[in-house]
């Protein structure tokens, strides 16, 4: 099966001191694995060779598809293959869900407002997302990964942690790096897209890791390169820093992670409070985090952006009312339950609100999640304009703990 837009039209070249010279090699092509370190495959000749000295003990990874929306719209169009795709609202309102490698050497990115895309790359081809046909890929992709390990934390429908440790797969199995890089082979074999690894001993630096070398991109971090490695990053790599923090940081002068290494624990605790304390083990290369297959959703939603700004209460509820049976039927598809509503406004400025009530019981039903999201609606429809609405619920619980029957329901 052919592969489309795999191929950066810009070479990255992985940090090389996230290679070591010494250690096991393993081919990625032909799985081939060598102890004594090999830069190129004596089996297949291949020079896509994955090696390090810690290779075969390292288990936590990070897998994330390659432009995955608008590699599986090319993969269904041939036709698509060498030309610069941005899957997305074509309304001059819409923003860019995902921008193909080739048109993001134009400035096109994820979650910038389509109007500025199409400015930046006139001539892209823009499809709209075809949400339904992007979940059967990424079940697809979850089911190549289950028959590696059975610790599968979903972040996305393109991106995912995998814990591949003696724990969790048993002994006797394939080296954690081989049996990924056995996976990435068949999704591109069965399912026809690709995906970069990351692959380290924590979940923080996995998820730097599979950024290094994308597309189709396999990196590893070790233990001992992490504090060298982490050191030249910029703050906003650290999960949980993010615009606001690292600019307050920016302006007492810190802006790499290497500056971050150099103080105290008690020091990262009194400048940034209970933050700091997980601050500390990020910037040394600590992650306590366990991958956990259960709870990866946290909250299910819809939201859609207005064509024409809104301001009325009535127009707002209008809007959000067929966002809640969405809701609903994703939560009676999943067997879950919220216990919270969460509203979310985009003002014609840009600004974003979000506002919440909490339910006397967990919910599936679409009336109950409208009737708070009305509430909601009408405490901010204060004549301030708004570009897009949303709607969701958190606290997700069990569907068997949703909606007891009420008298009428059992008689």
């Amino acid at each position: 099966m052919d592969i489309y837009d795999t191929a950066s039209p810009v070479a990255i070249k992985p940090l090389e001191r996230v290679c070591s010279s010494t250690g096991p090699s393993l081919c990625r092509d032909c799985l081939g694995w060598f102890p004594d370190g090999p830069l190129d495959c004596p089996n297949c000749g291949s020079i896509r060779i994955v090696n390090h000295a810690e290779l075969k003990e390292l288990a936590i990874a990070h897998i994330d598809c390659d432009a995955f929306y608008a590699a599986v719209e090319k993969r269904d169009n041939p036709k698509l293959r060498d030309k610069p795709l941005i899957v997305g609202s074509p309304g001059g309102r819409g923003v860019v869900t995902t921008a193909c490698y080739i048109a993001r050497q134009y400035g096109p990115r994820s979650a910038m407002p389509m109007f500025k895309a199409r400015k930046m790359c006139p001539h892209a081809v823009i499809i709209r997302p075809n949400m339904s046909k992007y979940r059967e890929v990424s079940r697809q992709i979850r089911a190549i990964f289950l028959d590696v390990t059975p610790v599968i934390q979903p972040i996305s429908l393109d991106e995912a942690y995998l814990d591949l440790s003696r724990e969790v797969r048993g002994e006797g199995d394939e080296p954690p790096a081989v049996a990924l890089a056995r996976a990435a082979l068949r999704i591109e074999s069965e399912v026809g897209i690709t995906v970069s690894i990351g692959l380290a001993y924590n979940k923080f630096l996995a998820k730097l890791a599979s950024d290094l070398d994308k597309p189709r991109g396999y990196s590893v971090i070790g233990r001992e390169e992490a504090l060298d490695f982490l050191s030249d990053l910029p703050v906003k790599k650290i999960n949980g820093v993010g615009a606001v923090t690292a600019k307050k940081m920016a302006e007492h002068g810190i802006e790499t992670i290497g500056q971050l290494q150099a103080m105290s624990d008690d020091e990262l605790v009194g400048r940034y409070g209970r933050f700091g304390r997980r601050l500390a083990g990020f910037v040394r290369g600590e992650d306590r985090r366990k991958v956990s297959s259960g709870g990866a959703s946290k909250s299910v939603s819809a939201e859609t952006t207005f064509a024409t700004d809104l301001r009325d209460a009535a127009d707002l509820k209008e809007q959000v009312r067929p966002m809640c049976e969405r809701v609903a039927d994703r939560l009676k598809a999943k067997g879950i339950a919220g216990g919270t509503v969460i509203l979310k406004l985009k003002t014609a400025d840009f600004q974003i609100l979000t506002r919440n009530r909490q339910l006397s019981q967990p919910t599936q039903k679409e009336n109950l999640i409208f009737e708070q999201a009305a509430v909601l609606i009408e405490a901010e429809a204060d004549g301030r304009v708004f570009r897009l609405i949303g709607i969701g619920v958190t606290d997700l619980v069990s569907g068997a703990k949703a909606d007891p029957p009420d008298l009428f329901e059992r008689l």
